[in-house]
């Protein structure tokens, strides 16, 4: 696994495989947005496969980002060559990882949801309403950890 702790391609001080995370958590909203997109053309299935598929590869990449964040020594250890403040760096961090969770949660309550009615054969349909108001609270969410996400790369490594 050494190849995690390789130069990136963005050009900063940030090791591989934290460019990668970061460019997928960048794209993470647009790719969203295209399963919705299934969605509004009544392409139900394969809306409910892509959102499923994203959310999977998500779980995934969260996985591998902290597997490397861990033994690349934690935070502390990335936050040591940067020129942004500790304190603001950790608070930086913090904020990101209440929205990380918080949406997370929701977005697996949302998946697990949907999967059921879609199941049950009650969305599209009865359901719909509901459906749609958490996966714009979800896609919200999702939003905003990519944007606090993006903000912690940059408060550590550029």
């Amino acid at each position: 696994m050494e190849y995690m702790f390789s130069s990136g391609f963005f050009g900063t001080r940030a090791p591989l495989f934290m460019d990668v995370v970061t460019l997928i958590v960048a794209v993470l909203p647009l790719l969203i947005f295209g399963g919705i997109m299934f969605a509004k053309k009544g392409n139900y299935k394969m809306h409910a496969f892509a959102q499923n598929l994203i959310y999977v590869v998500s779980v995934i990449v969260v996985i591998y980002f902290e597997y490397g964040v861990r033994i690349g020594g934690g935070f502390a250890t990335f936050a040591s060559d940067t020129e942004v403040n500790y304190t603001y760096a950790l608070f930086v961090l913090v904020f990101h990882i209440a929205i990380a969770v918080a949406t997370f949660f929701y977005w697996t309550l949302t998946i697990i949801k949907a999967n059921k009615w879609f199941k049950a054969d009650v969305i599209p349909g009865e359901m719909s309403k509901t459906h749609k108001l958490m996966a714009i609270k979800s896609f919200v969410g999702i939003i905003f950890t990519s944007m606090t996400g993006i903000w912690v790369y940059i408060s550590l490594f550029i």
